[in-house]
């Protein structure tokens, strides 16, 4: 967001813009979001993502706020971001960008061992990009008229609402 949190536009050549950063299931679902100006970066949106994630249990109790596994690109690769993901208890599966992989050898035994990786984990990290996808065929989330970035919220909050409906309309056979 902005300075005085009521925007999430930033510059860029192509003009105004935003970026969505997103949390899904494995189902492409989304479960949190938040928005930003679209030349901020990823990786210091993580963290407040995560702390935005609140998912209903299907019985009594608190919401969760835990998930079993982060999945990501190399852009949310950084220390912080492993920290907290430690400190939580979550398993992560990020790739580790080659500039950092060349530090850590480069530094020998003081580098450190190499956060733990799962190819088969990663390879599930585009349930976002489809997730994404399926919130833009909703045309005013494509184009993002809206100024203010609580319009914008809710315009997500409405798409989310008609993916989440639509998924749980279908045939247990069809979600693959």
């Amino acid at each position: 967001m902005d300075g005085d949190g009521r925007e999430a536009l930033g510059r860029s050549r192509g003009g105004l813009t935003s970026k969505v950063h997103l949390l899904t299931d494995d189902r492409c679902r989304p479960l949190a979001w938040l928005t930003s100006p679209g030349q901020r970066g990823d990786s210091p949106m993580f963290i407040p993502l995560m702390q935005a994630l609140n998912v209903a249990r299907t019985g009594p109790g608190r919401p969760r706020t835990r998930p079993d596994r982060a999945r990501g690109d190399k852009a949310y690769s950084s220390r912080a971001n492993r920290v907290y993901l430690r400190k939580r208890g979550i398993k992560a599966t990020i790739a580790q960008p080659d500039d950092q992989r060349a530090n850590r050898r480069r530094l020998g035994r003081a580098g450190g061992r190499p956060p733990a990786f799962d190819r088969e984990q990663y390879r599930r990290r585009n349930t976002v990009e489809r997730c994404i996808s399926k919130l833009k065929q909703h045309r005013d989330v494509a184009t993002r008229y809206d100024k203010r970035d609580y319009i914008f919220h809710g315009t997500l909050a409405t798409a989310a609402i008609v993916i989440w409906l639509r998924d749980l309309t279908k045939e247990p056979s069809d979600t693959a």
